[in-house]
């Protein structure tokens, strides 16, 4: 049985491609998930091509280290395509949004109610109440705020 598997090695190397991928789900950051297609592609080659056992564990080395490399710089280029995230910025979420004073801005001061919260709000002008605005910067706590056109 073992003579066999060493003289026909390509289902061990897809036996460890898989048991690297089954490893991969207990959280190792996409490492071994390279190294598992590395196997795999291993166990494909020796079975179009055999060879012997070292130019096996040669070629295993070298993909392992050319599918992370190219995981690497493909991620690389991933996040120079995606804005900024917001997530957890509450006050930058609201740049852009539309609302409706509800008390009016004093010496260009004031708070207005958004969902459960009360943020407090800036303008250049003193607005009264009942004023359409929109949220264009954040500073710390408080939003600035213009009047909305239309």
């Amino acid at each position: 049985m073992v003579d066999e598997l060493f003289a026909n090695p390509w289902p061990l190397w897809l036996t460890l491609g898989g048991l690297l991928l089954a490893a991969e789900m207990f959280g190792t950051s996409g490492y071994l998930l390279w190294s598992s297609v590395a196997a795999v592609l291993v166990s494909l080659l020796v079975w179009l091509v055999p060879m012997p056992w070292a130019w096996q564990e040669l070629s295993f080395a070298v993909l392992t280290i050319l599918a992370a490399l190219w995981w690497y710089s493909w991620l690389k280029g991933r996040d120079r395509q995606q804005p900024p995230s917001t997530l957890n910025q509450r006050g930058q979420q609201m740049v852009g949004r539309q609302l409706t004073l509800d008390a009016p801005l004093v010496n260009g001061f004031g708070h207005v109610r958004i969902g459960d919260g009360n943020w407090r709000v800036q303008a250049e002008e003193d607005l009264p109440a009942g004023t359409h605005i929109v949220v264009v910067a954040v500073e710390g706590i408080t939003l600035r705020v213009v009047r909305r056109a239309g």
